[in-house]
């Protein structure tokens, strides 16, 4: 039963304007990518690049994140699409939900790569100007788990409990109405290491992707706890007892600290230069002919 302390779930979330459904879930990745590519672009002006060109490597980014997502969530998960009396179309049905987020990240990164080099761009820089507001598009993309009743925690009788309604309550939890908000956590831990990333990058000046190993080992700190409060059920859900997705957290925190520590003894300090031998901002001059300048003041550095 629903209590008046509990946090409500939507009673829909679908819209329809004429034929043409509009999802939360969908909503909240599109203003999560628009809010990563707005705080992108003012973090790599700052660093030296030119207006434009985090859209330009969006591109190439989003499709290849959308995919890199839904693969990994589909690998991860396949018995809902495949078997018997399931429905294989079905693993392409991106807009019902069903993001994996290393996939995301990783095909993302590949595209900023290709992106990247086509445009005569550093890679690490521009990863390091990135990560902090793709913390920013995780936390926003969490509310569409609120809008599809999706991903939750373990039932609980806090006053914070997210209720839920009976037909999304996963077996053996029926009897249980109200469960750990674990989007609601997500949300909040991902806006917290935004702000920790962007506090250590200004006070320390990060570097050649230090930026993007801290994004890292923060995401993947929040998400070993909130993970382990999670029920829905995951095709390599045990490992030694431990959900599959914790222990990729773990290995990840391991190796992106790793890459901090020995990135920091090679190459201390910050990239003088964010663009490639033979290109800079000077081959492609505005109409002013300026050239940004490397490190200038910016709120969201």
């Amino acid at each position: 039963m629903l209590t008046t302390l509990s946090i409500p779930s939507p009673s829909q979330g679908v819209w329809y304007l004429g034929p043409v459904p509009v999802r939360g879930y969908a909503l909240c990745i599109i203003l999560g990518i628009v809010v990563a590519i707005w705080i992108g672009e003012r973090r790599w002006i700052a660093r030296g690049g030119r207006s434009g060109e985090v859209s330009d490597l969006a591109i190439w980014a989003v499709p290849f994140g959308l995919v890199g997502g839904r693969l990994y969530h589909v690998m991860t998960d396949h018995d809902l699409y495949f078997g018997a009396g399931k429905h294989p179309i079905e693993a392409l049905y991106v807009w019902r939900g069903g993001l994996g987020v290393w996939g995301a990240i990783a095909l993302g990164a590949l595209g900023v790569y290709i992106g990247a080099r086509r445009k005569g761009i550093r890679f690490l820089p521009v990863l390091d100007a990135l990560a902090p507001g793709v913390l920013v598009a995780q936390a926003i993309g969490r509310w569409g788990n609120w809008f599809n009743q999706e991903l939750f925690g373990k039932p609980t009788d806090l006053p914070w409990g997210l209720h839920i309604d009976p037909q999304n309550r996963p077996f053996g939890y029926y009897q249980y109405s109200t469960f750990q908000p674990t989007f609601l956590y997500e949300f909040l831990w991902n806006l917290g290491a935004f702000a920790f990333v962007i506090w250590a990058d200004r006070k320390f000046r990060l570097g050649h992707g230090r930026v993007m190993a801290l994004y890292v080992m923060a995401y993947t700190a929040g998400r070993v706890w909130i993970e382990m409060l999670r029920i829905d059920n995951v095709e390599l859900k045990d490992v030694f007892g431990v959900r599959f997705n914790v222990w990729t957290s773990i290995v990840l925190f391991v190796a992106a600290a790793a890459y901090f520590v020995i990135s920091s003894r090679r190459h201390p300090g910050r990239e003088e230069d964010v663009y490639l031998p033979g290109r800079g901002p000077q081959d492609e001059e505005s109409p002013s002919g300026d050239r940004p300048a490397g490190g200038v003041s910016d709120p969201v550095e």
